[in-house]
C-alpha cells in the first residue's frame, strides 16, 4: 500500500511522525521516504512542510483453504463367511453280482475287493461279477465299456490281472482256490480259436507225419490245446521251454494215444 502525505513539522522527523499519525501506523511497520522538502522559514525558524512517501506492505494473510466437504466413508461390508457344504456321504454300491448264481463267502468278497481296487487304480471303468462253476472255480467277468486295455495283446493284461488276483487271495492260505478272469467274453472266443487251431495243426501232423511246435502260450492256453487233442488218433501233445516262452508241441504218435 502506497500513501503520499503532505505534512509539516518543525523538522523532517516531525513531518514523518505527523504523516504516520495520520495513517495510524508505527515507524517499524512502514518504509518512509521524503520526496520533497519545503524551504525552511525565515532564518530557519518555522514549519518544515514536506511530501512523505509511506510504503506499507500488509502481511500475507494465510490462505483459507476451501472447505472440504466430508464424504462419509462407505460402510465396510463384513466379510462373508463361506459356508462349507456339508459332506455328501455316498452309500457304497454293493458289489455287482449275477442274479443267476452269485458267488458268496469270504473268498468272493476278497476277490471283489481286490479287483475293485485294482481296476480303480488302473483307471478302468469296470466292475467284477463273480460266479462259481460246478468245479469250484471262481469265474470272474469284468463288466464295463472299452475293456480292450484290460485284455491286452493276446490277453496278456488279462492274464496278469488273473495272476495278481490269485496271488492276493491265495497268499498264505493252505487251501488254494482257482480264479478265472475274463472280459468281454475274450476267454471263450480265444478258446474257440485255439481249439480250431489245434485240430488244424493235428491234421497236418498226421498228414505229413511231422511234429509242429506252436507259438508261446500261457498255461491256460496250453491246457486248451492239450484238452482239445487228447482223444485225437496218432497225435500227442507236450510242452517245452520255460515261461513266458513255453510252447506246446503237437507230435505224430504213430497210432498211439496220448
Amino acid at each position: 500500500m502506497l500513501k503520499w502525505i503532505e505534512s509539516t513539522g518543525k523538522s523532517e522527523e516531525a513531518a514523518i511522525e505527523a504523516a504516520l499519525q495520520k495513517l495510524g501506523m508505527d515507524r517499524d511497520e512502514v518504509s518512509v521516504e521524503v520526496l520533497e522538502r519545503a524551504k525552511s522559514g525565515f532564518l530557519g525558524i518555522g514549519s518544515c512542510p514536506a511530501k512523505v512517501k509511506v510504503t506499507y506492505e500488509a502481511p500475507d494473510e494465510p490462505e483459507t483453504p476451501a472447505p472440504v466437504e466430508e464424504v462419509p466413508a462407505a460402510p465396510v461390508a463384513e466379510p462373508v463367511k463361506e459356508e462349507k457344504p456339508a459332506p455328501v456321504v455316498e452309500a457304497e454300491a454293493p458289489a455287482a453280482q449275477s442274479a443267476a448264481a452269485p458267488a458268496q463267502g469270504d473268498k468272493a468278497e476278497q476277490i471283489d475287493a481286490f479287483l475293485t481296487g485294482l481296476l480303480s487304480h488302473m483307471g478302468a471303468q469296470a466292475k467284477p461279477v463273480i460266479k462259481m462253476d460246478e468245479n469250484g472255480t471262481y469265474q470272474v467277468e469284468l463288466v464295463g465299456q472299452d475293456l480292450g486295455g484290460l485284455i491286452g495283446r493276446r490277453g496278456e493284461t488279462l492274464d496278469a490281472i488273473q495272476q495278481l488276483t490269485g496271488y492276493a487271495v491265495n497268499h498264505g492260505q493252505s487251501k488254494r482256490v482257482r480264479i478265472h478272469v475274463d472280459a468281454e467274453g475274450y476267454r471263450a472266443k480265444r478258446e474257440e480259436s485255439l481249439i480250431r487251431l489245434a485240430h488244424k495243426v493235428a491234421g497236418k501232423v498226421v498228414k505229413y507225419r511231422r511234429n509242429v511246435t506252436l507259438e508261446p502260450m500261457n498255461a491256460y492256453e496250453r491246457h486248451v490245446i492239450h484238452t482239445a487233442l487228447q482223444d485225437t488218433p496218432d497225435v500227442t501233445t507236450y510242452s517245452i521251454g520255460t515261461e513266458p516262452n513255453r510252447r506246446t508241441v503237437v507230435a505224430y504218435s504213430r497210432g498211439e494215444h496220448r
